[in-house]
């Protein structure tokens, strides 16, 4: 049996969510972000309903990354961008379960994210 390691945190939207990794897998062929990996977490903003949240990092969105800063990225570094994007969704959209289920991370988004935490 999987202990989750249950993690909360309290949103600019006044939510406090609780979250947890729930594991990755390629983007299934038929999704527009295919080819990309699918990080799934699964969320809660009031203890009772749970749904999942599916964040994309596209293969491109990687490869841009290693060519601008001349190295790979780590597969832990790739897990950070996953969650710093969904907690940048839990600051941003008001209403995760009707707005939040589906994240993407662009080129762009993901060296900001992870510059926001030093990673360069």
């Amino acid at each position: 049996m999987t202990v989750r390691r249950v993690k909360a945190y309290t949103a600019q939207t006044g939510y406090v969510y609780e979250y947890y990794f729930v594991g990755k897998r390629p983007a299934l062929p038929d999704e527009p972000l295919a080819p990309a990996t699918e990080y799934v977490f699964d969320v809660s903003s009031d203890r009772k309903f749970v749904f999942a949240v599916s964040i994309f990092l596209p293969v491109q969105a990687v490869e841009n990354f290693s060519l601008e800063h001349g190295r790979a990225l780590s597969e832990a570094e790739q897990y950070a961008a996953a969650k710093l994007r969904l907690l940048q969704a839990f600051d941003d959209v008001p209403d995760m379960l009707q707005h939040g289920r589906r994240l993407a991370l662009d080129a762009d988004s993901l060296a900001q994210l992870l510059a926001s935490v030093g990673i360069d």
